[in-house]
């Protein structure tokens, strides 16, 4: 088994957290704030999870990361919703960034996609934790997270979990 802690950020954290939730070799979603270092080091959302690269690799899980979110726009709330791929040490770095140019090959459009070391996280409140699966009726996951949960249906159903 090989177990990987990172980070991802990129729309809000409560689509991000569905998302992840919902994939096989994923597990630990922590939604809420991530940070790194200047210039990057004011709290974006996003989510911290673990991820077992023998079940899910490292190529589909970004693939989903950048798919799942407005990864190639450079928008007004990139500090806020930052996309990016926070990492735990250099060689994790190495690999997510050689891996990203991959798969931004086969997306046909560059993604502003960061790679940042991890400095920090926060815990979301607790209210707004597990939001679709708490409230799976309302209208913000209707709008914002079930296309994207179609999206994992519909391309990678190898990966979703039963």
């Amino acid at each position: 088994m090989k177990i990987n802690e990172l980070g991802l950020g990129g729309g809000c954290h409560w689509c991000t957290e569905a998302v992840f939730q919902s994939l096989r070799g994923v597990s630990d979603v922590r939604q809420g704030f991530l940070w790194s270092d200047p210039p990057d080091d004011a709290p974006s959302e996003g989510v911290l999870l673990q991820v077992d690269r023998e079940i899910i690799p490292l190529a589909a899980l970004l693939e989903i990361h950048l798919r799942t979110h407005a990864s190639g726009s450079d928008h007004s709330m990139r500090e806020k919703y930052r996309s990016a791929v926070y990492v735990t040490n250099e060689e994790m770095a190495g690999e997510v960034t050689a891996v990203l140019g991959g798969v931004a090959s086969s997306l046909g459009f560059e993604p502003v996609t960061k790679v940042l070391p991890l400095r920090g996280f926060q815990l979301n409140e607790k209210r707004f934790l597990n939001y679709r699966r708490s409230r799976p009726d309302a209208p913000f996951c209707r709008t914002y997270i079930d296309p994207k949960l179609a999206l994992l249906r519909r391309e990678y159903t190898e990966y979703i979990e039963s």
